[in-house]
């Protein structure tokens, strides 16, 4: 007969990972605005407030320290999220459909949410930002050692556009950030979960 079962809706490495990230992100873009004021892509800088390092040099001490810690979290993630098999059960499968279907219910204040399963939105958002990631380290590496990594530099088209590749990532990956908040307000009881773990009722035959 079937019959129910507890299960964790975040296991304890989604939840480790994720609150390390929120603090080493907070490092990484902070000390990455100090670096971009020093030499501005566009026609605005950040305010001071917001950076960290205090000066150029100081921005990419932080940025390389925070860099390595950041790095080793996001390998135990992906490494976890793969062998685990975390990645194929939550992000996959959504086809291009299901995403449209689901960004209507949205924006129509119907789309349902379940504890611990992901609709097509958020899949999409969470490949994407996976994606922003890596485009993130190589982009960074290209810019740190361009003589060392020049295969890489070129790759990217040079040097230059290598920054607007970074720039362009760490603006998608903060979009990705204000949205998740946002729902998070939308959705407060998404929060306690990623906190304790949470339990969700999954069937199971006996």
């Amino acid at each position: 007969m079937p019959a129910s079962a507890k299960k964790r809706v975040h296991p304890w490495p989604v939840r480790l990972c994720h609150w390390l990230n929120v603090l080493v992100m907070v490092g990484m873009v902070m000390s990455g605005w100090g670096i971009y004021n020093a030499s501005p892509l566009f026609s605005f800088t950040f305010p001071a407030f917001l950076t960290l390092g205090g000066w150029l040099g100081g921005n990419i001490a932080w940025h390389l320290a925070v860099m390595w810690l950041l790095f080793v979290n996001a390998a135990i993630y992906v490494l976890w999220g793969l062998f685990s098999g975390h990645f194929r059960r939550r992000f996959f499968p959504f086809t291009p459909a299901s995403v449209l279907r689901d960004i209507g219910q949205a924006l129509r204040f119907k789309l349902p949410h379940q504890q611990g399963h992901y609709n097509a939105v958020q899949k999409l958002l969470y490949v994407g930002v996976l994606i922003l990631g890596a485009l993130l380290v190589l982009s960074g590496l290209s810019i740190w050692k361009p003589v060392q990594f020049s295969q890489l530099v070129a790759l990217f088209g040079g040097f230059d556009i290598a920054r607007y590749v970074h720039f362009f990532a760490m603006s998608g990956v903060m979009l990705f950030v204000v949205v998740h908040v946002v729902m998070v307000l939308l959705v407060p009881k998404t929060l306690p979960a990623m906190i304790t773990g949470g339990r969700r009722e999954t069937p199971t035959d006996e």
